[in-house]
């Protein structure tokens, strides 16, 4: 869904570079090409018109500012009606009611709900510290209710074991009574979809919200049907009073027009987006991320964020404490392509780097880079502890042997491994060097670094001072 908006996007504000200023004139084309990438996102025309009419107005009036490139002016405000259109700010959960706090999940058949149950009570124990208790209360599918108990043994989560020949309404009364015996935080309730909104599927989702008073009603569509999610919000809206979107499958093809035109359309603000199949793909929905997103300006937060999450406080600390004795490990390597593999696709994490996406759209396919990496895993899981520990025994033709033929590769991929990781190990050394002394030190194998100046070869990293509170910068401030 981004990368089409985006590309869209990025063709709409090249015609004004090189401009001396916004002008009625030269912005036309441009709101002309935005409009048509809108609608071709499946956003409803009147969104789409009343967008444009904020973005003109905007653009032509006493917000533009002196002295700044109109190219760049232009993008700052379809940012900001991009991000009043989804929404403004992100929507917490509210869970600040006497426990247990109730959640009740709604939709369609295929929306992705099921998972999403599961999705939500992984994000509640990982953020937020609550510890839920999920209930199936499908009593149309009873695959639903082995699924999330499947979800449940995977999360190492309480799942209620329903006796399906109840009323959704009666399993959602017990299973509460069961989460303040076991005095749980939450209580998540899976209801049953159709494969269109009908009567009696509203009738039980209204028994259920009467029973139960839950704190949050979220309705998961499906990014993918465009209007039709924005149709069926209404309709579930004005039967249920929701509270909250979310929508699934947004690492799909998406065009993205549930995104742009639901909170528009509904009033209801979107709470998450799903962003892949795993449960850890669930992001709470910021409104002007994704406006950053879609106009290539890069979404730094949520990358921070799900770092914080995937990198081990412990290896990394362990990686600092050999880099500073001037080792690098393929032990350490390891770990780092682990906690890569943690934050996503090498192309998801790309896409979140300002500027990125039409680098990404010029590089192509990234499978050869994504492969190679996959192809080192092999050949490192084939190799012992101590090897990984210390490079200095691969130097043996007969290790180097026995490797290849545990992973099933010829011998020179082991040496290319091998090489490349040394070119790496100086790199991660010196980098460490230069942090500790300032200065950027020729690395063997390699010469000056372009951009840096030269330490002289006396050059000692921080000394620390007499208190052993400050350091000292021996040779001044110029090396740094």
């Amino acid at each position: 869904m981004l990368d089409t908006l985006n590309e869209k996007f990025s063709d709409a504000f090249r015609s004004l570079r090189g401009k001396a200023k916004i002008s009625e004139d030269n912005i036309e084309e441009t709101l002309k090409v935005v409009r048509t990438a809108l609608l071709e996102a499946d956003v409803n025309f009147k969104v789409v018109k009343e967008f444009i009419e904020k973005v003109k107005v905007d653009a032509l009036g006493e917000k533009v500012l002196k002295g700044v490139q109109p190219g760049e002016q232009f993008i700052k405000i379809v940012h900001d009606q991009l991000t009043a259109l989804m929404g403004d700010t992100h929507q917490e959960l509210n869970l600040n009611v006497p426990s247990p706090a109730v959640i009740l999940i709604v939709g369609l058949n295929g929306a992705g709900k099921t998972t999403f149950t599961g999705k939500l009570a992984l994000h509640l124990r990982g953020k937020l510290k609550k510890d839920a208790l999920m209930v199936p209360a499908d009593n149309f599918r009873p695959a639903a209710k082995d699924q999330l108990m499947t979800h449940a043994r995977n999360l190492g989560v309480d799942c209620f074991d329903s006796d399906l020949s109840m009323t959704p309404a009666n399993i959602a009364l017990a299973a509460i009574e069961e989460a303040k015996r076991l005095r749980k935080d939450v209580v998540i309730i899976d209801t049953a979809g159709r494969l269109q909104v009908d009567e009696e599927l509203m009738q039980q989702l209204v028994d259920v919200r009467r029973v139960t008073n839950p704190t949050e009603v979220l309705l998961v569509a499906d990014a993918m049907t465009g209007q039709e999610a924005v149709n069926v919000a209404k309709v579930f809206h004005e039967k249920v009073q929701l509270t909250g979107v979310v929508l699934s499958k947004m690492d799909s093809d998406a065009r993205g027009g549930a995104a742009l035109s639901i909170r528009h359309a509904t009033g209801v603000p979107i709470k998450f987006v799903s962003m892949g199949e795993k449960l850890k793909d669930l992001e709470p929905f910021h409104p002007d991320r994704l406006a950053k997103r879609i106009l290539d300006m890069g979404d730094v937060l949520t990358l921070v964020e799900k770092a914080q999450d995937a990198i081990n406080e412990d290896d990394v600390t362990g990686m600092m404490k050999n880099l500073e004795k001037g080792r690098f490990t393929i032990s350490d390597f390891v770990r780092q392509m682990e906690a890569i593999n943690r934050l996503g696709s090498m192309g998801s994490i790309l896409k979140m780097i300002p500027g990125m996406g039409g680098m990404l759209r010029q590089m192509g396919d990234l499978s050869p880079a994504e492969n190679e990496m996959k192809k080192m895993r092999v050949l490192i899981n084939s190799m012992t502890a101590k090897e990984r520990e210390d490079t200095k025994l691969l130097k043996q033709n007969t290790r180097i042997a026995r490797i290849a033929r545990g992973a099933g590769r010829p011998e020179t991929d082991v040496r290319d491994f091998l090489q490349k990781f040394d070119q790496m190990e100086k790199m991660m050394v010196g980098m460490m060097s230069m942090m500790k002394g300032g200065a950027m030190p020729n690395l063997p194998g390699m010469g000056p670094v372009k951009g840096f100046r030269q330490a002289p070869k006396d050059a000692q990293p921080f000394q620390q001072g007499p208190d052993k509170t400050k350091a000292k910068r021996p040779f001044g401030k110029k090396y740094f």
